[in-house]
């Protein structure tokens, strides 16, 4: 198979990146290089990468159908990512119903996509008006006590706010431009307490196929902010059926499952294609006591565990009788971190915009053996997928 050069793509509607993401995602496409045997050329140049087909484009964000077409992505070996037929496709903007049949909405919006995720995401709306923000915020307040309020293009945490009363909406609403809320949204959604955030996905890179689960950590960033800090994911060769084989707790197993169910939905939408496949799954207590499981976002552009990720894949890559590996993306802000032998910097020092932090990747475990691997063998139950039980029949699984 001849050999494709690697490249990075800065899409037209691409989020805008801080300088250590932007070198991070140069270490998400170095390492697909190395995995492949591939050429990695830095930033896209469309006067010298002007054969698409000899090209793998590793984009900072999702692709939007047309821009794909005019660069000659056609299938999954031309990316690692995703494409998607509209902007809002790619944001949390997707996974909620509006809250009638005359609600504002986008060109392409699918109401049968919020209804056929609904029993994998947790009771919420999207509003692309104030008026119909109002309206979904007086059903919200009444049916849950509080809401989270989301900006569909915030990340890491960024973005959101909770709210118990319509007056603390309109001040908000008082802020929110006009045209930012008629083009991307606002999501208004159950709030959790003491929640957690699971991280499900798969990923495709050449002829290998790994899926992972795993949990994220919140660290408090220069601003005092709790931010996303990382994931530690525990990976398995194969896709998503190979998570079956590990052992692992009803919550999880849940979390897995809602996961699939919102990635199937997901692939019914015309011209959606996806190598990378992440899922978010908030965990934690409602207003009235009870434990509740959702997904709260899809990530389909190589993200925060991007780089565990693929440190994974290299694992599997250079040795096939590898079944499972244990690895980390860690993002820690402040001066003088240390880091753990064995790590893979990507970014340490002053960024321009975020401030002074580290960011490294380490693999902590191997092993052979899925079933026996990271739980001394135990096996849990499984547990069905509406995504609520009481508090006192959670059940834990040791790892």
């Amino acid at each position: 198979m001849a050999r494709k050069t690697v490249v990075i793509y800065f899409p037209r509607l691409g989020v805008p990146l801080y300088t250590h993401e932007k070198l991070t995602l140069s270490a998400v496409a170095k390492a697909i290089a190395r995995i492949n045997d591939d050429e990695f050329a830095g930033c896209c140049d469309k006067a010298r990468h002007h054969d698409h087909n000899d090209i793998f484009f590793v984009p900072s964000d999702a692709l939007i159908l047309n821009e794909a077409s005019e660069l000659g992505i056609h299938s999954p070996a031309g990316l690692f990512g995703a494409i998607v037929p509209y902007p809002f496709v790619k944001t949390k903007a997707i996974t909620h119903r509006l809250v009638n049949g005359r609600a504002d909405r986008p060109e392409g919006w699918s109401s049968g996509f919020a209804q056929r995720v609904r029993r994998a995401a947790l009771p919420g709306f999207t509003a692309f008006s104030a008026h119909d923000a109002r309206l979904a915020a007086a059903a919200g307040l009444q049916a849950h006590g509080a809401i989270r309020l989301k900006d569909p293009l915030g990340d890491g945490g960024h973005g959101q706010t909770v709210i118990t009363s319509p007056n603390a909406l309109n001040e908000m609403l008082e802020n929110y431009p006009e045209e930012k809320l008629a083009t991307h949204g606002l999501v208004l959604e159950m709030n959790l307490r003491r929640a957690v955030t699971l991280s499900v996905g798969q990923i495709t890179v050449g002829d290998l196929v790994i899926a992972y689960h795993g949990t994220q950590r919140t660290v408090t960033n220069n601003h005092g902010r709790s931010v996303y800090g990382g994931s530690r994911l525990v990976c398995v060769r194969g896709g998503w059926e190979a998570l079956e084989d590990l052992p692992i707790s009803p919550e999880t197993r849940l979390a897995i499952a809602q996961a699939r169910s919102y990635d199937q939905a997901a692939a019914e939408y015309p011209g959606f294609l996806a190598t990378r496949r992440n899922y978010d799954v908030g965990q934690g207590i409602d207003e009235e006591g009870r434990w509740r499981s959702g997904v709260f976002e899809a990530s389909w552009r190589s993200g925060g565990a991007s780089t565990a990720e693929l440190a994974a894949l290299s694992e599997f890559a250079q040795d096939p009788v590898v079944q499972v590996v244990e690895a980390s993306a860690v993002k820690e802000f402040g001066r003088d971190r240390k880091i753990p032998p064995g790590s893979v910097v990507h970014f340490q020092g002053d960024d321009p915009e975020d401030g002074p932090l580290l960011r490294y990747t380490v693999v902590t475990r191997r092993g052979t053996q899925p079933s026996l691997h990271f739980a001394n063998g135990k096996r849990c139950a499984r547990v069905g997928n509406l995504g609520v039980m009481p508090t006192s029949k959670k059940q834990s699984c040791g790892r």
